[in-house]
């Protein structure tokens, strides 16, 4: 029996990364030897195990038959007679299909090594072609590596793209279309994720509403970058920017809703174009599909939706008016998720910014709605009771009140111009 260090943590250690997950493969052993020495079974369709010690886990070495369509449909063998060969052929990249022996030996037959070197993302074998996850997979790790340098090679790209136009996306679940959709959204460039879809095709199978903003025109004064693609590819960077070290939000939550932020333009009729009236409110129904069929937790569709609804409010703060301004506070229910408001805001940001020429451009709107929102909040609804009000009253009476606290600041503000 022995012993291998495989996959990821080989490779973010030649590359000088933290290593977060270690996996190990067993060549030369079965389920009976591993149980034999206190390893305990966790996994059911094959057999993967937890060290007693370190709670890591060891898979037995196993080979891969295509059975049927999607990523489920294979038959393993994972007899004592695999080899370590074997079984890193059937990992989607040579740069994954590295192992270290326990003395330290890096075991590399498929060219790994010289992939990470020369920063190119390749498939190991035709097989890859067997499992559609990895189109999403590939596009992600493109994401991950890209401010390395890397970049995924020619007849990779092709595969996938054969992939695509095959039918087999189609047999993903939901569930793991989002799982890696997600994972991508928390990398350092999530928008080379959904760019290497697009290149591929599979962005048009998978995420149809995003891929449909591809050619459509803005005009040229607010969008030098013209294309909502582009525009919404450029949001993503800056809503990276803007959540990577802030802590206090839903980072992944935020990069999602500036994906969606612009949706609706795909509906705009050709007769209007480049401009876009109304296209907050069209955001709402392809944003809403996209997460219905992919099955995206709710807090993400909601920020999304609302996003899609009222970024353009943000951008005309200055103009609101005061039953407005408590209108949007309400519908965000900012007296009770103060941070869902903070993640919006974040995404008008990164969408006056995610144009070319206009990166660091101040937004002092931010600032301000802020000011009033402090103002509203200060208005004591335990003061409201107090004064007599019950039921429906006191919810009617906290709106005019918080009104009227975002009218007196705003002539506070403009006496202190």
């Amino acid at each position: 029996m022995k012993v291998y260090l495989v996959g990821g943590a080989v490779r973010d250690q030649l590359l000088g990364l933290p290593v977060k997950d270690r996996d190990w493969i067993v060549v030369g052993a079965d389920p009976a030897t591993l149980l034999s020495l206190g390893y305990q079974q966790v996994g059911k369709d094959f057999p993967v195990f937890l060290n007693p010690k370190t709670k890591e886990e060891y898979a037995l070495a196993r080979t891969e038959r295509k059975a049927s369509a999607g990523y489920t449909g294979f038959i393993c063998d994972f007899s004592p007679t695999i080899t370590l060969e074997q079984d890193l052929i059937r990992r989607d990249l040579t740069i994954n299909a590295m192992a270290q022996s326990e003395d330290g030996e890096i075991i590399d037959p498929y060219g790994g090594k010289q992939d990470l070197e020369n920063r190119i993302l390749r498939h190991i074998s035709p097989a890859f072609s067997e499992d559609p996850l990895r189109v999403l997979r590939v596009a992600r790790f493109a994401a991950r590596y890209h401010s390395l340098g890397f970049k995924i090679a020619s007849e990779t790209l092709s595969l996938m793209a054969e992939l695509a136009q095959s039918g087999e996306l189609q047999h993903l679940t939901a569930e793991r279309v989002w799982l890696e959709t997600k994972k991508a959204l928390n990398e350092k460039n999530p928008e080379i994720y959904f760019e290497t879809l697009h290149k591929t095709g599979a962005l048009s199978v998978l995420f149809s509403e995003i891929d449909a903003l591809y050619g459509v025109p803005n005009p040229v004064k607010h969008h030098p970058e013209v294309d909502s693609f582009i525009h919404t590819m450029l949001v993503l960077k800056q809503a990276v920017h803007l959540t990577e070290n802030n802590h206090n939000l839903n980072k992944s939550a935020v990069r999602f809703a500036a994906i969606c932020h612009d949706l609706g333009k795909a509906l705009t009729p050709q007769n209007i174009l480049p401009h876009h009236y109304g296209h907050e409110q069209a955001g709402i129904k392809p944003t809403r599909s996209l997460c219905k069929r992919l099955k995206v937790p709710s807090y993400f569709q909601e920020l999304a939706e609302l996003t899609c609804e009222f970024h353009t409010h943000i951008h005309k703060a200055f103009e609101l008016r005061a039953e407005t301004v408590i209108t949007l506070f309400n519908r965000f229910d900012v007296w009770r998720k103060p941070q869902r408001f903070q993640e919006f805001l974040q995404v008008c940001l990164a969408d006056t910014r995610g144009r070319t020429g206009f990166e660091t451009k101040d937004y002092p709107q931010i600032d301000y709605i802020n000011q009033l929102l402090h103002s509203s909040n200060e208005v004591d609804v335990q003061q409201v009771i107090a004064d007599g009000f019950e039921k429906q009253a006191i919810k009617n009476e906290l709106t005019k009140r918080r009104i009227l606290a975002v009218k007196q600041k705003r002539i506070t503000q403009q006496i202190n111009k």
